[in-house]
């Protein structure tokens, strides 16, 4: 079951990055943190600068998941038999809704706000980096909010894991970001050429998010976990 929930916040991750009102903005974001822009980044030099604030931005919001998640396993990783229960059904409800968010079935305004701490650049480059992926982590954004919540509650529910699935969702935005950084005019083309199908991966993973919350609320998650026991049966 830990491995499946896993996936599915690393995938989690992928989605938050590939959201598209996140994903056209990251290569003049990652352009404005390193001072260079994505036109200029042709030497190695500057493909490096540009990379290395990348580096320093993802470490920024990795640290922000990584406490989440520890401060999550500490506070719910011991609870009650019974109190998992009813955490399961109400966390199942939550990702379900969640679900729905993301297929634009129901409109939730709390998550189409923006809450995040403002922090202003400085000379210093990676720092800057540093401390604008620590407010990316600790803001809610219009586009990751659902994705986002929804593994802070998968995390609540299955709170022995949560560090581990805090940091495979952060894994899921790093490897994107991190290969953004290394080929940044690239992606540029390649990001205005599929930006019309960035509501897909929205629609197919809102369709995921209720299926898992389904499964936390009637308590069937370790089920999947059985797929490699079918396996094995057809296999024989």
């Amino acid at each position: 079951m830990a491995e499946v929930t896993l996936i599915i916040a690393f995938v989690a991750g992928i989605v938050s990055f590939l959201s598209p009102c996140v994903l056209p903005l990251i290569p003049g974001f990652l352009s404005y943190l390193s001072g260079i822009s994505a036109s200029e980044a042709n030497s190695a030099k500057s493909k490096a600068i540009i990379f290395l604030n990348t580096v320093f931005f993802v470490l920024g919001f990795t640290l922000v998941f990584s406490i989440i998640g520890v401060l999550i396993n500490g506070i719910f990783a011991d609870v009650a038999f019974s109190v998992r229960t009813w955490l399961g059904r109400v966390g199942g409800i939550i990702i379900i809704l969640f679900g729905l968010v993301l297929m634009k079935a129901i409109h939730l305004p709390f998550l189409e706000r923006e809450h995040k701490f403002k922090v202003k650049k400085t000379g210093i480059t990676y720092v800057a980096s540093f401390m604008f992926g620590l407010a990316f982590a600790a803001g809610w954004t219009p586009c990751i909010g659902a994705v986002l919540a929804s593994i802070l509650t998968l995390a609540t529910v299955s709170a022995k894991n949560a560090f581990y699935l805090l940091l495979a969702y952060s894994l899921g935005i790093t490897i994107p970001f991190l290969i953004t950084g290394l080929f940044v005019s690239r992606m540029q083309n390649f990001i205005q050429k599929h930006e019309k199908t960035l509501n897909y991966v929205n629609m197919a993973f809102g369709i995921l998010l209720v299926i898992l919350g389904i499964l936390v609320f009637t308590d069937s998650l370790n089920r999947i976990s059985n797929f490699a026991l079918l396996r094995n049966i057809f296999n024989a």
